[in-house]
This record gives C-alpha cells, structure tokens and sequence, in this order.
C-alpha cells in the first residue's frame, strides 16, 4: 500500500492548514476590531460620540441624549456664561419700608432676593420670599426687621465651573450665588435654575429663531429679531448704531435699564433710531427683543 493510501488525509493536508491559518487571521481581526470597539473612550468628545452612536442605534432617546450631554459638557462652562448681569438683578435696599418692597415682590414674582446695603456692591444677605409669609401685613403694629429673617449670601467668582457650583450648592442646601469680579464688586447673580437649563435645554417657543446660533434674525429691512444676550458691540455691528458699552455688556440689559424695571410680553420702548418690544421674558431676564428701525426723516 502507498504511502498516499496510508495517510487519510492524502494531498487534502496542505488544504486544512491553509484554512486553519485563516481562521487564527480572522480571529485576531476580530480580536482587535472588538478592542477598537470596546476600549474606553480617551476624552469627553469620544464618550459624546459613543453616545451618539447610541441614540442611533436607539439605545437612547434624542431627550435623554441632550441631557446626559449636558451632564457631561457642564463642566466646561464658568459662572460668567450663565450668570444673570448686574442691571437686570431686582435687588432691596436693607432699609426699604414693606410698602416699598413688597410690590416690588410681587411684580417680578421671584423667591429670592439680595438685599443690599448701601450699593449693589453691598450685599448683606438674600431673602426668601417665603419667610415673609409669617408676618401679618396688616397690623400695622407688628415690627419688621430684615436680619431676623436674612439668609447668608454665597458669593463666587466669574470663573468657577458651573459643575463645581452645582455641587456647592447642593452640598449648602443654596439655591442662590452672588457672583464677584476680581476686584470684590458684584457682577451678577446665578441660581440653580439657571444652571439645571444649561443641562436640560431651554424650552423653546414661537420666537425661536430658526438659526439657534444667530443672535440676530432679520425679518424685513426694517424688522429684526434679537436675543437679549447680544453683545452691545454686535449690535452696533449690525445696525450701524453707537449704542453705549460703558454700563451694559449686553441689549437686554440696556432696555430692561430703559423700562426700569423687568418689562413684560409685549412692552414697547422707543430709543435712538429702534423701537424694542419684549417678545420673550421669564422671572428673572428679557429673553427675546423685536428691534424696528424707525425711519429718519427726510
């Protein structure tokens, strides 16, 4: 008998460890294409995209994706990006009479208040609309003093992280930051609202511009559409305008200073060439401006 009939294999031999070479290849192919696939991401951008392929893959919803995104990304923001600016906080003097201040409650309709000494640069402590609850307004007997019911004031800087305050705030059971400059003058206010929106989106309405990113919309040659947050020099950009810098970094904060107070849907005010009217407002801030140029005459 030949050797070739003693070997069952016969000429078939080189045939299997060709085949057996080319499985071990695709093994360690997918060895490694599995470690591409599950290895940590190295930053934050590669996390967002793993979750992205999530949401496409409807692991996720779009919702749940913006807000773990949020999550993710708060920590590249400082209180600056958010912070309410100093000309729009509805602050009481230490010394106000309640028929002074308690209108002035009422109309902004917020539940937190600084209260302020002899500047805004001054202040002593924040209020807590809710405490007032406890005095009989009508006795005109009963006594009222502000450092019965103050609370202490938590003051920031402009560049502390917003993930780092939401962490001090949770940890203070504080809803509420005075926020200081680097020379110790009171720039704005944030609250943990303010920093929960930054996370979860704000809640669109008919006034959101198509372009998210542009600050300015135009509507007509004459009719425009403005985020308050406009930078004053953008807007004289724009507009060819010469509105002054020197007060108020942004538009929103020069015509809540024209209105004096915090104006409401649909308040008009007339200044310079424009005519702002208020489209948009929450309890804190103008959000959205209709600017109307109003024609020189000739």
């Amino acid at each position: 008998m030949s050797d070739e009939s003693n070997n069952p294999s016969g000429s078939s031999e080189p045939s299997r460890g060709k085949n057996h070479d080319k499985r071990k290849i695709s093994v360690r192919w997918l060895e490694r294409l599995s470690e591409i696939l599950l290895r940590e991401p190295k930053d934050r951008d590669q996390l967002i995209a793993l979750l992205y392929d999530a949401e496409e893959r409807q692991l996720l919803d779009r919702e749940a994706l913006r807000m773990i995104e949020g999550v993710i990304r708060i920590s590249e923001f400082q209180v600056r990006d958010i912070m309410i600016p100093r000309s729009q906080m509805v602050v009481i003097e230490h010394n106000a009479l309640p028929e002074t201040f308690l209108p002035q409650i009422i109309e902004s309709a917020h539940s937190r208040f600084p209260i302020i000494g002899e500047s805004r640069d001054e202040v002593v402590g924040i209020l807590l609309a809710k405490d007032l609850l406890r005095y009989n307004w009508d006795d005109k007997n009963q006594p009222f003093n502000f450092s019965e019911i103050l609370r202490p004031a938590m003051f920031v800087p402009q560049s502390k992280r917003l993930n780092a305050l939401l962490r001090e705030f949770r940890q203070n059971y504080t809803h509420m930051a005075i926020v200081v400059d680097e020379y110790g003058g009171v720039s704005g206010l944030v609250t943990i609202e303010d920093i929960l929106e930054k996370i979860v989106g704000n809640i669109e309405d008919e006034y959101d511009t198509e372009e998210e990113d542009a600050n300015i919309k135009k509507q007509n040659d004459s009719l425009y559409v403005v985020k308050a947050a406009t930078h004053i020099d953008e807007f004289n950009e724009q507009f060819n305008a010469t509105l002054s810098e020197e007060e108020f970094d942004t538009i929103g904060g020069l015509v809540t200073n024209l209105f004096g107070h915090l104006p409401t849907v649909s308040e008009t005010i007339t200044y310079d060439k424009f005519e702002f009217k208020v489209l948009s407002t929450d309890t804190r801030r103008v959000n959205l401006l209709q600017v109307k140029i109003i024609p020189t005459p000739q």
